[in-house]
């Protein structure tokens, strides 16, 4: 592969992509668990958090192939196995089994925070490295996992 010349420093880039790479983790982390909820959310509220949930993965699902295809512009390769989207992820997907439709919006509404201010620490590393191009990506992210988390503690009020 030939050398990645793009006005931004090797090591740089590399601390660049590698905070998108913890980004992109949490991301497919919180895509499989809200993908799961989506299928065994039960009660009363069921089709509201099935179309919702819905919406929520099918949107992440899209962040992450532009998130994996900034890292390979950056010059870096992006998790290739489950093992490292877990070893790379804050975030905890080790249920067991499918917990009630309040605690799946709680425990949602806690990932995507956390997820948000994971995204904060990559957004200044790509503000401080002068890549605008990842740091609009991640301002995007945030804005988006906001509204998402805003719209889930709504439910929870």
């Amino acid at each position: 592969m030939s050398s990645v010349d793009i006005g931004i420093a090797e090591n740089v880039r590399v601390s660049v992509a590698e905070a998108l790479n913890n980004t992109l983790a949490d991301t497919y982390t919180l895509y499989m668990k809200t993908h799961a909820y989506h299928w065994n959310v039960t009660g009363p509220q069921f089709h509201t958090l099935h179309v919702m949930f819905e919406e929520q993965y099918n949107e992440m699902w899209t962040a992450l192939d532009e998130m994996a295809e900034r890292v390979r512009a950056l010059g870096v390769f992006a998790p290739t196995s489950g093992k490292q989207f877990a070893e790379l992820s804050a975030l905890d997907n080790e249920e067991a089994s499918p917990p009630p439709a309040a605690t799946m919006v709680q425990n949602l509404l806690s990932d995507h925070e956390a997820l948000i201010k994971r995204a904060r620490s990559g957004l200044a590393i790509a503000e401080e490295a002068g890549d605008a191009a990842s740091a609009d990506l991640l301002t995007v992210r945030i804005q988006t996992h906001e509204k998402t988390a805003w719209m889930l503690r709504s439910m929870t009020q």
